[in-house]
């Protein structure tokens, strides 16, 4: 894994979807953004919203797309172009349906998972870039998929998922330098 310059949270835009599971991509970009001081601002040109932090010393790029989940890779092409981003210096976040609520497991490499903003990332990047997968848990049945990753996580739930962004957040440092043992080996075994 190369150093990261392009943090990448999937959500889909609008308020009432800012709670729902499927946004804790967004939740975790939104998190850092707060500890480093900046704000996102909306960019046509990237069909998101970015900010732009500073971790362990380097630039690092944050892109919340706004295109909606299946279309992440519109927002994710048009930034990573502009600036010039290779695949392997990206990390992707995002809900994660085969991990329980507070349980966080970074990847490298590999499917989509039938991940709709993976799927699209996948057409656009192919699947040489990172990811850090937000555990919400299962609901039990594919029938039920849909409608649970749309619709707010319970507070436990959501208690778990933001401590676990608190855990993976405190080893951002190692995480976007691309050295990622330290971290797996801690929030592997949270």
């Amino acid at each position: 894994m190369n150093a990261c310059r392009l943090l990448i949270g999937l959500g889909n835009p609008g308020a009432e979807y800012s709670e729902t599971r499927h946004n804790a991509g967004f939740w975790l970009l939104d998190r850092l953004a707060q500890q480093g001081g900046v704000s996102f601002s909306s960019e046509s040109k990237f069909f998101g919203a970015t900010a732009k932090v500073s971790v362990g010393g380097a630039p690092l790029w944050l892109l919340k797309p706004m295109t909606f989940m299946n279309r992440s890779g519109q927002s994710a092409l048009a930034i990573a172009q502009f600036y010039k981003i290779d695949p392997s210096e990206i990390i992707v976040v995002h809900d994660e349906l085969d991990i329980a609520p507070g349980q966080i497991r970074l990847k490298f490499d590999g499917g989509h998972g039938g991940h709709n903003g993976l799927r699209d990332l996948h057409r656009i990047f192919g699947s040489g870039y990172g990811r850090i997968r937000v555990g919400i848990g299962h609901p039990g049945h594919k029938d039920k998929v849909h409608g649970y990753v749309l619709s707010k996580p319970s507070s436990d739930d959501r208690r778990l998922i933001d401590d676990a962004i608190d855990d993976t957040l405190s080893y951002q440092s190692e995480i976007m330098a691309g050295n990622w043992e330290q971290a797996m080996n801690a929030l592997h075994q949270r």
